[in-house]
């Protein structure tokens, strides 16, 4: 169950609810129209933020699905999972574009960068990949993390 509140009076203003299990991270797209979601379900659901509504149902992960973040146009949407993979989705189609796989453990986080041309990904195996969005290929690995987060990868 996902609430959204009203900042100011802390009144909730919709609650969506589709997910069979935990929701273990949610994203607004860069318009706010939408909002994704990943589940211990091992699904992605894109809502309708207007109206609360499930536009879409995202299915390929084999495990959980721990963070979700849209491309800075919206027409991506990555997933990081418990299957040690990304996946690239196009969100106007629901349609999983690439599959990028060489984590050895679980991928925590996933992060576009502002030009949408890379994805990083942070797994729990201590390494951030940097893949190329349009080729899928990894570009570079980070190692020597002692933690996952991506926070600040693209604040040069």
């Amino acid at each position: 169950m996902i609430t959204k509140r009203d900042v100011d009076w802390n009144a909730c203003q919709q609650t969506l609810e589709g997910h069979s299990s935990w929701v273990s991270s949610v994203a607004f797209s860069p318009d706010g129209r939408q909002l994704a979601s990943g589940s211990y379900d091992k699904t992605v659901k894109l809502w309708d933020t207007a109206t609360g509504q499930c536009q879409q149902t995202l299915e390929g992960h084999s495990d959980w699905v721990s963070s979700v973040a849209f491309s800075p146009d919206g027409r991506q949407l990555a997933s990081g999972s418990g299957d040690n993979t990304v996946k690239l989705w196009d969100t106007a189609t629901g349609q999983c574009q690439q599959t990028l796989e060489g984590h050895s453990y679980f991928v925590s986080s996933v992060a576009f960068s502002p030009d949408g041309r890379q994805l990083a990904s942070g797994s729990h195996d201590k390494t951030v990949r940097l893949w190329d969005t349009a080729t899928g290929q990894c570009q570079q690995t980070l190692e020597g993390h002692g933690h996952s987060s991506l926070e600040n990868i693209f604040e040069f």
